[in-house]
């Protein structure tokens, strides 16, 4: 008899476990480790309530997917119990390939290797602990399916992915403008030419979408403080690996130090002993670090006492970028090269929706279909097409406690 359990999700409500596979994965220790990981990485410290995990949005990505393969089923889409199971398996591991603090650290930890790839080579590894009961859901995230719509449904502009994120994300940080009609969406939704498209009527409810996601991106994946703080982050580690400071974790200590290019899938046992836990604890610890500048990084991110930062609409001047490096030096007494963890700039950019790639198409009653951007809206047309680029200067906040510095 299948196994029959309820999570109790606070966006959903109840998430319907009726799978014995599903309850395998579940119950996995490979699954068990994205409680560990911050869905949203450093965002808690602009949005304290924004520390969900990558665990709860599988989960609810994976009740999204449940209730469109419904749907679509109830409009005559021809779906075997194998690929529905297939395609649940195969968005609750999308994100399985995740490491600490999730995209944050994405490319220090393990360059080269995106958590796609990781996530595939995961759930291979789990096939053959599971005597390939994986072997549909991998044909769907890889899209070697031959009903493309399935894969859609787990990685596309309108997958169930980025419906559960965006209404997660705004649930969890308080940002009403992430609040999505997904019910209104996930009803809009047919399969047209083995394509997934939406219906006419569902047109009003894409729009919100896409302007949501543009929202989101700039109030919160992309907010300047936000930003800073995944920077610095990212420096603290990149100071740790530099300066040879070793990690209270060993697991830690063999990505962090390795000599030359880690190859993931060699070492994908290590990698699922990594977690935010892990970072955490060696944040502390380095927080004592003789090292200042280490130390510097590692307590403001500690206390929350952040580097300046600021967006601008061009780029930041060489000029600018001296004038914040020389007072860091005379501040701390580092040196120039010192200072470049702690001032620096670069750029961030975000993409609405791009019609060159995965196209949301809208299937029209008469039978045509249009991509959104070619529908005879001048939202779409005027503000959602093309990606927006901001320039950002982090640089040494002249408040600093002085415990802060040695």
């Amino acid at each position: 008899m299948s196994v029959r359990k309820i999570i109790n999700d606070p966006v959903y409500g109840f998430i319907n476990i009726a799978d014995d596979l599903v309850f395998d994965i579940i119950r996995h220790p490979y699954y068990q480790r994205l409680r560990r990981i911050h869905q949203m990485a450093l965002a808690h410290l602009v949005y304290p309530g924004a520390v969900h995990t990558r665990l709860h949005h599988s989960l609810g990505a994976y009740h999204l997917m449940g209730n469109a393969l419904n749907i679509l089923k109830s409009k005559g889409v021809n779906i075997t119990e194998e690929e529905e199971l297939g395609a649940k398996a195969a968005i609750l591991l999308h994100d399985i390939g995740h490491g600490p603090f999730s995209h944050a650290l994405e490319s220090v930890l393990v360059k080269d290797s995106h958590h796609e790839e990781i996530s595939l080579l995961l759930m291979q590894k789990l096939n053959k602990e599971f005597h390939g009961a994986l072997d549909k859901a991998i044909e769907i995230f890889t899209g070697r399916t031959d009903k493309h719509f399935l894969h859609q449904l787990v990685s596309s502009q309108l997958d169930v992915d980025r419906m559960d994120y965006l209404i997660r994300d705004s649930f969890f940080t308080g940002v009403s403008e992430g609040v999505i009609g997904y019910d209104r969406i996930l009803n809009m939704l047919i399969v047209h030419k083995n394509e997934l498209m939406v219906e006419e009527k569902g047109i009003q409810s894409i729009e919100k979408f896409l302007v949501s996601r543009r929202f989101m991106y700039w109030q919160v994946y992309l907010h300047k403080t936000v930003l800073c703080a995944e920077k610095m982050l990212v420096k603290a580690l990149q100071r740790a690996a530099e300066i040879g400071a070793k990690a209270p974790s060993d697991v830690l200590n063999t990505f962090l130090h390795h000599k030359g290019e880690i190859q993931v899938k060699n070492q994908l046992e290590e990698f699922c002993q990594l977690d935010d836990t892990d970072i955490t604890f060696a944040v502390k610890q380095w927080a004592h670090h003789k090292d200042k500048i280490l130390a510097t990084l590692c307590r403001g991110l500690l206390n929350r006492n952040l580097l300046k930062v600021r967006y601008h609409s061009t780029s930041i001047t060489g000029k600018m970028l001296d004038e914040k490096k020389q007072l860091a030096c005379d501040y701390l007494q580092i040196s120039k090269e010192e200072a470049d963890y702690l001032v620096f700039s670069g750029e961030v950019k975000s993409t609405t929706y791009n019609p060159g790639n995965e196209h949301i198409n809208i299937l029209f009653k008469d039978g045509t279909v249009k991509d959104i951007s070619e529908v005879d809206h001048p939202l779409i047309h005027q503000s959602l097409l093309g990606a927006v680029k901001k320039f950002y200067i982090c640089y040494l906040n002249m408040n600093f406690h002085p415990e802060a510095i040695h």
